[in-house]
This record gives C-alpha cells, structure tokens and sequence, in this order.
C-alpha cells in the first residue's frame, strides 16, 4: 500500500532490539531526517512514523541480523564509536538507532571520508573523525568515553585494533561488535582457522555473547557481540 508521498506503507512494524524494527523479512531502522534516503534504500511508513530498510548485502550488522544473531547492545541514549565508518551506510542506521545519542565515526581515507561528513551534515549526531582505527590515541581528545565499538576494518591487526580502542575509549562491561574479514588476516589459511583464532585472541578481553558467519552476503566474514571484560 502506498500513501500519498509515495512511500509504501504498513500497519505494523515489529521491534526485534531497541531501534531496529523487523517487516516480513527485512530489517528497518526508524529514520532520523525523514523523507531523505541515504544510499538509495526503500523507505516506508507505519503509525506515523518513517523506516529505512537495512540492505544486508551493503551493511554487515544487517546481515548480522538477518542471519538471526541473538544480541544488538545498541541504546537509544547511547555513544558508540564506528571504526572503518566509509561513507557512512552502516553507520547511518546506528545514527537512527540512537537517536538520543552519539555516533564517533573513524574514516582513514580522505576522499571517502568527505561523503562521512556530507551525512554528518544532515545528522547532527554524527561526529565525524579523520583518522587511523590503528592509532587511537591520535584522535583521544575528539572522543568521549563510549557503551559500544563498532568495528568493520578490513586490515591484518583487526583484533589488536579493537583492543588498542576499547582499552582508551569503552566503559566497564561495554559492548563491542566486530566485523571479521578472514582474508585480511591471512589470505593462506581457512577462514575457520583464521576465525578461532581471533576468537581465543578476543577472550583475553572480552566474553563472547553471540556470532554469526555472514555468507552469503558477505563471503569469509565472522561477526561477533562482545562484552568488554577488562
């Protein structure tokens, strides 16, 4: 059913986890700036609110749930800090999702780093941060103290990353969820090798809640929730 705008609508919209709401088999968050797209993505109507669907072949943490990972440690009040943010297609959902809160977003590279800031421009909870995921302290005094890290960086040191970043910037028993690209830790062993033994590496730090392989949406990629334990 379309209403008068055009954009479809439904009459009811279920909440999976605080912020990301389900609709047959597509996930959806409820949009900050509505009637405004970011990458493209269908929107729709339901109770006098607007949702952007989550495509799961653009966003890991979207084919994280559709793959039915069983924990989402996101709060509408809170600060997270977005490693490997890019252009900001992910981290625009968390952006919807916290709606009362705080998006950190680290980009590396400059020319991506510019469709970062044109979003934060129409998001004004967004924090756009110029900088390498590989040297936290560089970028110290433009972050607070933050509940979650969201991590999506496709480099050899994923997990030294995580750590170096939750060690400055994340609370007691935060949470942090993590992307995993098997081939970017090593491109000669199996990705299940590659996968245990990130795991036996993160549990110096963190528990693990719960995971998910993300294929076929996204080949060779574990994606983990953690809770920070040190």
């Amino acid at each position: 059913m379309l209403n008068t705008s055009g954009c479809a609508e439904v009459l009811y919209m279920e909440e999976r986890f605080p912020g990301v709401y389900k609709e047959n088999e597509s996930f959806y968050t409820e949009n900050l700036v509505p009637g405004s797209a970011v990458y493209g993505e269908p929107l729709l109507r339901s109770g006098g609110s607007e949702y952007r669907r989550w495509d799961y072949n653009r966003s890991k943490a979207a084919a994280a749930l559709k793959k039915g990972v069983t924990r989402f440690p996101v709060a509408r009040d809170g600060a997270v800090l977005y490693l490997g943010a890019s252009t900001g297609t992910t981290v625009s959902h968390i952006s919807d999702i916290v709606n009362e809160g705080i998006v950190y977003a680290v980009e590396y590279a400059p020319k991506v780093a510019r469709g970062l800031v044109s979003l934060a421009d129409t998001r004004e909870n967004i924090a756009p941060i110029l900088g390498d995921a590989r040297k936290p302290a560089a970028y110290a005094s433009l972050c607070s103290t933050v509940d979650v890290i969201y991590q999506d960086v496709a480099q050899k040191g994923q997990i030294r990353i995580l750590k170096e970043n939750a060690d400055l910037f994340l609370r007691p028993a935060g949470h942090a969820m993590i992307a995993i690209k098997a081939q970017s830790i090593s491109s000669t062993e199996p990705a299940e090798t590659v996968f245990e033994q990130a795991k036996d590496q993160l549990r110096e730090d963190f528990k693990i809640l719960a995971g998910k392989k993300l294929a076929p949406f996204h080949t060779d990629h574990l994606y983990l929730v953690l809770k920070y334990s040190s």
